[in-house]
């Protein structure tokens, strides 16, 4: 099976690594000129367009940053449903339910199967092949896959029915969204109070508080002042609009989820969008004065 690879960016150019170490034959597409060079040094096909992709691949991946360009990539002119060759597409970027199946139906028409297989474990778990892949679409489609999947973490199956994988990575999100905004909350109060960030984050870390925030985010991007784990804001705020989209069209409670969104609107707006999303603590750390700061005193700061 050759496979296609369409988004070279962030999360996909480990994941290509990851799959040209593994054997596969891949023919890759970038808009980015630097980035497709950098895979076809690695031994990847370029193509000029997505559906020079397609044409010469079974099976299409791609890895891209809006529900907006994931479109554009399937539907647009020279998009994947023009290939020649293409027999599925499966789309690891987080775009919405909606955005989903659309694409699915217009797949469709052109007899190519569609899989929608968002992805959760950010840089380290593309570099790791610890990816957490939902995927949702054809049983037997995700079958003749699994194999290609399972190189970039853990395929999990979510339903046939299209957008199902969609639905759960925003779920997903908002609980990562959540529990980062809590834990930064609670670290400026402790701060405020006069507690040594450390000593907090092993205490959340040793009880009932801990989530993944405490675990990882924090010691890896926080304490340490490096804002670096991984993740844009935009991309994180971009989820939450999603995650909040869909749930209207539902009509169930969003009080939690409207709270959340406008912590990470506040930090787009005062870091930028091209923040690390660990920057959610700086406008918290801003409002109260002080400073979460787990650096060892004795070593010179940057």
């Amino acid at each position: 099976m050759t496979v296609g690879f369409i988004g070279l960016g962030t999360m996909g150019f480990p994941m290509v690594t990851r799959l040209l170490a593994a054997g596969h034959e891949l023919v890759v597409y970038d808009s980015s000129a630097p980035a497709l060079h950098k895979a076809t040094a690695l031994g990847a096909e370029p193509a000029d367009c997505p559906k020079g992709v397609a044409d010469r691949a079974d099976t299409v991946l791609a890895s891209l940053p809006s529900p907006q360009i994931s479109q554009q990539v399937v539907t647009g002119t020279d998009g994947v449903a023009e290939g020649d060759r293409v027999a599925r597409f499966v789309d690891l970027s987080t775009i919405g339910a909606q955005s989903a199946q659309h694409i699915s139906r217009k797949l469709a028409r052109q007899q190519i199967a569609a899989l929608d297989s968002p992805v959760s474990g950010g840089v380290g778990g593309a570099e790791k092949g610890t990816l957490a892949i939902m995927v949702s679409g054809p049983r037997a489609e995700f079958d003749a896959v699994r194999h290609v999947l399972a190189v970039l973490g853990n395929p999990i199956f979510v339903g046939e029915q299209p957008g199902a994988a969609q639905t759960m990575k925003l779920i997903n999100n908002l609980m990562a969204a959540a529990t980062l905004a809590a834990t930064a909350e609670v670290m400026v109060m402790g701060v405020k109070a006069g507690l040594e960030p450390s000593v907090m984050i092993d205490v959340l870390n040793a009880g009932s508080g801990a989530t993944h925030a405490s675990r990882d985010k924090f010691p890896r991007a926080v304490l340490p002042r490096t804002f670096d784990f991984g993740f844009a804001t935009q991309l994180m705020v971009k989820d939450i609009r999603l995650y909040l989209s869909e749930a209207s069209a539902l009509q169930v409670p969003t009080d939690l989820a409207e709270a959340i969104g406008r912590l990470w609107e506040t930090t787009l707006q005062t870091a930028g969008p091209r923040s690390d999303f660990t920057s959610i603590v700086k406008p918290m750390e801003t409002a109260a004065g002080v400073e979460i700061d787990g650096r060892d005193p004795g070593l010179p700061s940057e």
